[in-house]
């Protein structure tokens, strides 16, 4: 085990950290077989024999239930597989159009502190749409990235990114996400988040349509900012073919 890091810059980066790896899966992956993928990952950063790794991807059309869903949070079971989910949260939708980031670090090296860590996790993802020209916020006792309408009555908000995390031995697994253009009629079978009195957005909602490369670069600017340095890596999938083929199911 590698000891931990004493001295951090201004940001509160570990200054002797390697680059994190900075992966991109091209085609919607399997649920099951990413979180396989992406737990063996975070084992062995756990074992100090991989390095650290950001995976971008979409997954087909699901719901994924957390370990705080309740039953009434799921409105139609039948529309979409649900998946049982480790991470934190309650149930949320994934598919085409939303961009997800496993993300998988070491926070015991990263000062040991799992709430600052979601929070930097929060400005992330703030900085993020911040360069796709959103304003996001983050509200007290509502998980997540939430943008106001001006379009709607005052104290009209809808979230337009996630945050579902766990941490096993020090390591991260899950991640965060942004809507960028997902069919936001799928959302209609949960309650999201288990927010009822809010809705959901995206990017191209917003009237701020980006196509997932400029999505892709801001979210890793945003990442070195408040991480550090990132790495070009293969696909994790790259290797098994395993990836599900294109599903374009975004708008059926």
């Amino acid at each position: 085990m590698k000891p931990l890091h004493t001295t951090f810059d201004g940001r509160g980066v570990p200054l002797d950290l390697e680059p994190v790896d900075w992966a991109v899966s091209p085609h919607p992956v399997d649920y099951p077989l990413g979180v396989r993928t992406m737990a063996d990952r975070a084992q062995r950063i756990a074992r100090g024999v991989a390095p650290e790794l950001v995976w971008l991807l979409e997954h087909p059309p699901i719901y994924t239930a957390g370990t705080g869903t309740k039953p009434d949070d799921l409105r139609n079971t039948q529309r979409f597989p649900v998946h049982q989910s480790g991470r934190g949260g309650r149930v949320t939708y994934h598919g085409p159009g939303q961009r997800i980031a496993y993300v998988m670090l070491d926070v015991k090296r990263r000062g040991a502190d799992v709430r600052a860590f979601v929070h930097a996790l929060d400005q992330w993802l703030i900085e993020s749409l911040a360069a796709l020209g959103v304003k996001g916020e983050t509200r007290s006792g509502r998980v997540g990235v939430w943008v106001r309408r001006q379009d709607r009555e005052a104290g009209g908000e809808d979230k337009i990114a996630a945050i579902g995390l766990r941490v096993s031995r020090w390591v991260s697994l899950h991640g965060v996400s942004i809507n960028v253009n997902p069919n936001l009629g799928h959302y209609d079978g949960i309650v999201p988040c288990g927010i009822a009195e809010h809705g959901v957005t995206s990017l191209a909602d917003l009237g701020s349509p980006a196509p997932m490369e400029t999505v892709d670069n801001a979210l890793r600017t945003a990442f070195e900012y408040r991480f550090g340095a990132t790495h070009d890596a293969d696909d994790p999938l790259s290797s098994t073919l395993l990836a599900s083929p294109v599903l374009d199911e975004s708008h059926p």
